[in-house]
């Protein structure tokens, strides 16, 4: 199978990645393919679904009605949070009209349920106050985002990461909260160059989860919840290996005590060169961007392959022909 010819047969959100991280495509090449995604697929679906008051769902964090209320066993992702998560993922340009336009109403209109801030002010919890730092930083409300960063650094543990419910007396951290946060505060760091302050607490945070092997329980050595080896997409607030794994590689922060992780990534490829999709979270979405668990997955496919050729790991690295096929 030739994975990278399948992996640009796809969604522009997928493509202009793969031919930036993967086989090296002309930057102008690069931008014109990503130029698409705000107006074709995936991304102009979504953009297209946002509602006259400039939500999606008519909430920020649960869509208005809930359709999963009263089923802990899942969350619905149709409201603003998490589809502004799924544009920044995709890659959306944040200059293109149509995205300046729809981000500008949810500034404007959406407000928190927990404390009815505005959007981009952040919320109560951590973990959701990382998300709206990373998408802060993405859609150009950096200033925003710097009163966010204040709050976390105050709400650290003493353990170096983060606990979203705090609230109920939690004192050690979370895999997911430390995670979420760490992907705001190098979002904010790399957008503003940060402070002495922020690097540390980043770098601590980092060091949590590294002495925990990115996945294992430091008291045990045991693996801290099965689903952790279990790749998903989109991941949402939820933790998993190839998750951390691509924070680090955007960090670009190698370290040995990351190795075990990288050799579950490799050791999950199958014979035909893709990795499948493992862990849906269960919820209510936009539309579904792949074909279910169990099945080859070119979101998970595209993150395991730009993971391993970060780290050194032979075999990542793809060059194809790309006469007429992109």
């Amino acid at each position: 199978m030739d994975v990278i010819a399948w992996l640009l047969d796809s969604d522009p959100a997928v493509r202009w990645q793969v031919l930036r991280d993967l086989v090296a495509a002309p930057a102008d090449e690069v931008a014109r393919k990503r130029a698409r995604v705000a107006r074709e697929g995936w991304g102009a679906r979504l953009l297209r679904s946002q509602e006259p008051d400039g939500s999606w769902g008519g909430g920020a964090y649960f869509p208005v009605p809930n359709p999963d209320e009263g089923h802990e066993d899942r969350q619905p992702w149709t409201a603003t949070a998490f589809v502004l998560q799924q544009l920044c993922q995709f890659g959306v340009d944040p200059a293109d009209p149509r995205v300046h336009a729809a981000v500008t109403q949810v500034a404007r209109n959406v407000r928190w349920e927990a404390d009815g801030r505005p959007f981009f002010d952040g919320e109560v919890e951590p973990c959701i106050n990382g998300m709206t730092v990373v998408l802060g930083v993405w859609f150009g409300h950096v200033a925003e985002a710097g009163g966010v960063v204040g709050r976390l650094l105050a709400d650290r543990l003493g353990d170096g990461g983060w606990n979203c419910w705090t609230w109920t007396g939690a004192t050690v951290s979370s895999f997911a909260s430390t995670l979420d946060v760490l992907e705001g505060l190098l979002a904010y760091e790399r957008a503003t160059g940060g402070s002495a302050e922020i690097t540390a607490a980043r770098r601590e945070a980092e060091e949590f989860l590294l002495d925990r092997r990115l996945f294992r329980r430091r008291s045990t050595g045991e693996p801290a919840a099965p689903a952790f080896t279990q790749f998903s997409f989109p991941a949402r607030w939820h933790y998993d290996v190839l998750r951390a794994l691509d924070y680090f590689r955007l960090a670009d922060r190698y370290d040995p005590r990351m190795d075990e992780a990288l050799d579950l990534v490799a050791a999950k490829r199958p014979p035909d060169g893709t990795w499948l999709l493992e862990n849906t979270h269960p919820g209510a979405v936009p539309f579904v961007l792949e074909d279910g668990d169990g099945r080859p997955s070119r979101w998970n496919t595209l993150r395991a392959l730009r993971v391993l050729d970060w780290a050194g790991r032979s075999g990542a690295q793809a060059h194809v022909d790309r006469g007429g096929q992109v």
